[in-house]
This record gives C-alpha cells, structure tokens and sequence, in this order.
C-alpha cells in the first residue's frame, strides 16, 4: 500500500539552530521554521551560508533535534539563506506535538485540516528586529533588566542574555508602541546559558498583540525598504 504524503504545517515558528556553516566556523543564532512535518522543514532567516549534507541542531522550545541540509538558496538582496532540512534517524521533530495535532485534526474531521491553517493565521510571525524592552519582577525585590528583543511577535520574543532567567520564572514586561506604554505578565520559556531566553507574553490582550504585530511589521518593511535602496 502506498504511504500517503504527510500533512505539512505552514505556521511559523522561532528556532536555535546551530552547527558549522560553508565555511566550518561554528554558529549559533536564531531562525524561522516552516511547512513543519515529523520528517523535515523550511529554515528561513538565517544568517550564515551553509552546505548541503553537513548536520546541524536545531532547537524549538526545550526539545531538540539534529538535522541533515538537503538544499540551500540565497534570498534576493536581504544577504540571509533558506534551507531545507530532514531529521536524522532515531530523532524526534522538536514541533512534533504541533504536527501531531494537525494529523490528529485531519483524521477527526474532513475539514481538519482547513481548521488547522484557519488556527495558524492566528499565529504571529517573528521578526529579527531589535526592539527595547525591560523586565522586572512581581516580588519587586530585584532591580528591573533593561533588554533588546532580537526576535519578537505578538506572542513572545527571545532576548539574547549571558546569564539567562531560568525557565518557568514569572516576568513582568514593558516596552512602548510609539508612545503607548504597554506591560504585561511573561514567561521564560527556554533558557540557553551564555546566549539567552525565550519569553511567552501570557497577559497581552489580543487587540494590543495585533498592534505589536502591526507596528513590528511597519519596522521590519521600513528596514527591507532601507536595505532595498542601499543596495
């Protein structure tokens, strides 16, 4: 019996993806996966050129993965790569409890998988941006950090830190959309020493989510637009 096509997820989602690039330097940065399966993805956002057949980590939430490059391309004049990739074998996908639920949805309902993308256009893409904010705590006893997101959406961001929050610590975030000051509680969702910590917005009202999201999607065209013309 011939095995059917697997479902592929097209949400986005933030990872770490690290390894030796093209020209066997280590690297370490984050990234954007997409058209998610239990066997493979798309990488996109990265920043360094990498080779096909060499294997590389990547890491989403707390669980990771390693990876064979299947193919690389340049992306027009934003000087970063996408890449294709497929697990090795005797691993788990780090997305798999996602691509597990929208299998699950297709076998429950005929429309399961219209339901699945009609859920993944609530999702936020992240953008690499650098945006301030600063995290303080609910007991109030330690002094505020004042930090740079380098990858943030409506829902969350990542900010590169030496000596991460470790996970589960509850936070208090701030930050402003041109002059509106906004605060909600947070989350530390992954912790990498030496590099930084994903945090979760778990208060953020969704009106307000859609502003970020709308007001980080006007930064990140205005930069494309800057880059455009320099180049």
């Amino acid at each position: 019996m011939e095995k059917r096509p697997e479902t592929r997820l097209p949400t986005e989602i933030p990872v770490r993806v690290w390894g030796m690039d093209a020209e066997g330097k280590p690297f370490f940065q984050n990234a954007t996966a997409s058209n998610l399966s239990s066997e493979g993805a798309l990488l996109s956002r990265l920043g360094h050129p990498l080779k096909s057949g060499e294997i590389v980590g990547i890491q989403y939430g707390e669980k990771k993965a390693r990876f064979e490059i299947k193919w690389v391309k340049a992306v027009g004049l934003s000087k970063t790569f996408e890449a294709g990739v497929r697990i090795l074998q005797g691993q788990i996908a780090p997305w798999g409890d996602l691509t597990a639920e929208t299998r699950a949805a297709s076998r429950l309902s005929p429309r399961g998988t219209e339901a699945a993308h009609r859920g993944d256009k609530r999702r936020f893409v992240r953008h690499r941006v650098n945006f301030p904010i600063t995290i303080s705590f609910p007991d109030g006893h330690r002094s505020h950090m004042q930090c740079t997101a380098t990858d943030i959406g409506g829902r969350g961001c990542y900010v590169e830190s030496l000596v991460p929050l470790q996970i589960g610590t509850d936070i208090i975030i701030t930050f402003w959309i041109d002059s509106e000051k906004i605060s909600t509680k947070a989350i530390v969702r992954a912790s990498d020493p030496g590099v930084g910590m994903g945090l979760e917005f778990t208060a953020l009202e969704v009106p307000i989510q859609h502003k970020l999201q709308a007001y980080l999607d006007k930064i990140d065209q205005g930069f494309a637009s800057a880059a455009g013309q320099g180049g």
